[in-house]
Formats: C-alpha cells, structure tokens, sequence
C-alpha cells in the first residue's frame, strides 16, 4: 500500500448546502408490536423509572410525552399504553404482549448481562423461537425477532 495522499484541486464555483425546508421525520423505533392497534397494560404507581428501562433502553421503543396517569412508548407500528393505577392490581389475563425486535440474540446477551429472568420457548415451525419474560410492571412480554420480507 503506498503513502500517497491526494489532493482536491478548489471548486471553480462556491459551494452551498440548500436547506431543506420540509418538516424532519424521525426515523420510526426497530421494535414493532404484534397487535392491530394501541396495546393498552397496566402498571403500578412507582415503576415508570423501571419501564423506562425496559422499553427504551432495553427494547428501544420512544418515549411520548404523555397525561400524569398514563405511559406511552411508541414502536414502529403501534403505542403500548400503560395505565398508572394505586395497588393492589388485578389483571383479566396472562396472554403475552408481542413485540419484534431486528436481533434476538442482542436481546438475549441484553437480558443475561442485566440479570433478567427469561424462558426459550420454540415454535412448532422451524427456526421460530421467542424470550418470555415479565416487564417491571409484571405484564407477560413475548419477544420475537423481526423477518424481514426479502
């Protein structure tokens, strides 16, 4: 490999960068719920910091800015709402929450080094696996990876 370095010779014209006048328009969050609309939980009073955690740090959904009582983290398709509610809380089920994530595997290595309790569960078909776990809220989540359609 040679040490040559090349040279630009200067621009005959300036150079200006147009501004681009059209609103900006964040990128959408790598998570997506498996629902057909805005999933609604519940959560205890106290647990936000932990949710937080959770859904943005960990599964990289946003944060929207929302009422006093409720949580709103938005993913690439839907909103999971978390209602703030006084314990003790009683829930109707225990059907987990889906949600797909572009890399299992960083979710795993995520979960082991933040010492999250998690279950494998595998499918019926080949090669379809999910993380089951409780949020800090203790809703049932079950995380799966994304598959692109090529």
């Amino acid at each position: 490999m040679s040490d040559k370095k090349i040279e630009l010779e200067d621009s005959q014209y300036p150079v200006t960068p147009n501004n681009d006048r059209r609103p900006h328009i964040p990128e959408p969050p790598p998570v997506r719920l498996v629902a057909v609309a805005d999933v609604h939980l519940l959560a205890a009073v106290g647990r936000e910091l932990e949710l937080d955690f959770f859904y943005v740090d960990l599964l990289h959904f946003a944060r929207e800015v929302s009422e006093e009582d409720v949580l709103v983290y938005r993913s690439g398709n839907f909103r999971l709402i978390f209602d703030i509610l006084k314990p003790p809380i009683t829930r109707d089920e225990i059907r987990p929450t889906g949600i797909l994530v572009p890399s299992l595997s960083i979710i795993q290595q995520q979960l082991i080094d933040r010492e999250i309790e998690f279950e494998w569960h595998r499918g019926i078909a080949p090669g379809l696996q999910q993380i089951v776990l409780q949020d800090p809220a203790r809703n049932w989540v079950s995380i799966g990876e994304r598959q692109e359609v090529a």
